[in-house]
């Protein structure tokens, strides 16, 4: 078929507005939690923790593991609890891991992972991978992340780009074998695509603002999963994500009120890096963000593993 031309993640004429990105919390507070953990025992309980989480993500797989990432509305934190999965995937696994982005309508997962250009889309490939291809081969059709990660991305950033149900399918089926772990970034619920995506996956994270209609919204959803097949909620994990540094509600009594309906939930503390919208870069995010999207990832691997 016609090699589509590679086009930039992000115009030339606006690469030059981005600011120098910032760490995810100030340096007076980064300063005071390392004196805190000098004088404690924080420092020794962290390490040994995110070794317990690294030994839940390294565990081996038979089949390809898909954890489909999704929200209520736009602005949930959806694109950004998605990048923080697959580079968490990746930079604890061997084998591949595979970033999809199911949201072709301005998706910005390419430039949340740091992509230059983009070529070949999830379209794109549905009509080019045979099953007698290698992984070279099929690699030769994605972006290249770092820690042996890749990216299918949904379009080039056009508006208007559609991808249908039968095209994903395809893809999905055909790119499970290939890699231990695919995180897939969905468009916003009740979407076909999104629908399709959560039924098939082996985990679900559903993302959500830490505000009072992103709980309450959330909980609806939540409730209505109550009604599908059982594994449905207990597969689903609630990423409660910080949207300022001082919430406006009772955020661990929320938690709470979301768990009762059988899914699991983690929260993401406020992080200026994350908040400022660009390429993730985990050496600038706040040691709390780190842990907290560690425990997350541990957490959906783990319940990902148990569905088949």
């Amino acid at each position: 078929m016609h090699s589509p031309d590679s086009r930039p993640v992000v115009d030339g004429a606006l690469a030059g507005t981005a600011r120098r990105p910032v760490r995810g919390e100030p340096s007076a507070l980064r300063v005071s939690r390392a004196m805190r953990r000098l004088v404690s025992s924080s420092a020794a309980r962290e390490v040994a923790e995110l070794t317990h989480v690294a030994e839940f993500i390294q565990q081996p797989v038979t089949t390809g593991r898909q954890i489909a990432v999704t929200s209520i509305r736009g602005g949930a934190g959806k694109t950004t609890v998605a990048a923080l999965l697959g580079t968490a995937y990746a930079h604890y696994r061997q084998d591949p891991v595979l970033l999809v982005e199911a949201d072709p309508a301005l998706g910005s997962l390419p430039l949340r992972l740091g992509a230059d250009a983009l070529r070949w889309t999830t379209a794109d490939l549905a009509d080019i991978v045979e099953p007698q291809m290698s992984l070279l081969d099929v690699t030769g059709y994605l972006v290249q992340l770092p820690d042996n990660a890749w990216l299918l991305p949904g379009s080039q950033g056009r508006i208007g780009a559609m991808l249908d149900i039968s095209a994903y399918e395809r893809v999905m089926v055909a790119l499970r074998r290939y890699f231990g772990v695919t995180v897939v970034d969905c468009e916003t619920l009740p979407a076909e695509v999104a629908r399709v995506a959560l039924s098939a996956a082996q985990a679900r994270v559903l993302a959500a603002p830490a505000t009072l209609d992103g709980v309450t919204s959330t909980y609806a959803v939540l409730q209505w999963m109550q009604g599908l097949p059982r594994h449905m909620i207990s597969g689903t994990v609630v990423a409660l994500t910080g949207t300022a540094a001082r919430t406006g509600i009772d955020v661990a009594a929320a938690a709470e009120k979301l768990r009762s309906t059988g899914a699991a939930v983690h929260v993401l503390p406020h992080d200026r890096h994350l908040a400022a919208g660009g390429a993730l870069r985990t050496d600038l995010l706040a040691r709390p963000t780190r842990l907290a999207a560690a425990r997350l990832a541990a957490e959906v691997f783990q319940l990902s593993q148990k569905r088949r």
